[in-house]
């Protein structure tokens, strides 16, 4: 094992940018610890306090076989057996979640209230995974709304979309083209960072859909900017990849507005393959280029 002593500042920062990708969001002990041994003290442990406090009442210790105190008591009826089980937590079917999601993102009349709402949800498991909810941030009515697929580590971690490393490759995105970070509505498709950023299921994008068609609804952007692969498929409903898909104006309808939207790649994308920076560029001077022209 390579100790983080032997590392020089450059190769730790690798190392732990590596770990934070990966989903790894806590450092424990610098030297393994033997679980299996600790847990076999504790119940020693126990069983010695078990038997000196037996030996103190006066009363016989326990026979060491399992249930040989017990064998002259009747066994359980099956309805009791039940009533002492614990409840299974109850699902919401599919349907159902997206109907109360729907229902909930309809009642709130501004993103302070939607905020409110989706972080009460519990019709979404992602909920239950992740550290809490990452909602847009930035102005709340924007000409220009940035959307992207879902929270990573760093998102979940500061509770805001678009952090660390990613967050600071999109600052240089925009700046490039005259955007500053204040100016626009910062956000995501799911707002609930998948367990090891996985995709989210078709279910789960489901019911999330009313969300992020509400924070549309309500922020009343002019224009969007669709980031990556699954936020492009989701707005505009293709099977396509990114790169079939990106530096191209189409219109997006929200509660019956029509927004025109343009897709290009996200900065993971870029992080994965900076020889696609080049392609990046282009779509975004294009996106630029079309704000003063698109109705």
């Amino acid at each position: 094992m390579i100790s983080a002593a032997d590392l020089d500042a450059a190769e730790l920062a690798a190392l732990l940018a590596f770990h934070a990708e990966a989903g790894v969001d806590w450092l424990l002990e610098e030297e393994p610890v033997d679980r299996i041994a600790e847990f076999e003290a504790m119940r020693a442990a126990h069983a010695a306090r078990r038997s000196a406090g037996s030996a103190a009442a006066g009363q016989p210790e326990a026979s060491a076989a399992p249930g040989a105190a017990d064998r002259s008591r009747p066994a359980p009826s099956r309805s009791a057996r039940e009533a002492a089980a614990p409840s299974p937590a109850v699902a919401i079917p599919d349907g159902q979640a997206v109907a109360d999601a729907a229902f909930v993102a309809s009642t709130a009349r501004s993103l302070a209230e939607l905020r409110t709402a989706m972080e009460a949800f519990g019709g979404c498991n992602l909920k239950h995974s992740a550290r809490g909810l990452v909602f847009a941030e930035g102005n709340p009515n924007p000409d220009v709304m940035v959307i992207g697929p879902m929270p990573n580590a760093d998102d979940d971690r500061e509770g805001l979309p678009f952090s660390g490393r990613q967050g600071i490759m999109l600052e240089r995105m925009l700046g490039g083209i005259g955007l500053d970070r204040t100016e626009i509505l910062l956000s995501n498709i799911i707002p609930w960072r998948p367990p090891g950023n996985r995709m989210p299921s078709g279910p789960e994008s489901d019911i999330c859909r009313p969300f992020i068609e509400r924070q549309i609804e309500l922020a009343e952007p002019g224009h969007l900017l669709i980031l990556g692969n699954f936020a492009a498929r989701f707005f505009f409903g293709s099977t396509q990849t990114i790169h079939q898909l990106r530096g191209q104006w189409r219109d997006v309808v929200v509660a019956g507005r029509k927004i025109p939207a343009f897709a290009t790649l996200h900065p993971q994308d870029l992080a994965a393959a900076p020889i696609s920076k080049r392609l990046a560029w282009q779509d975004l001077l294009a996106f630029r280029a079309g704000l003063g022209s698109q109705p």
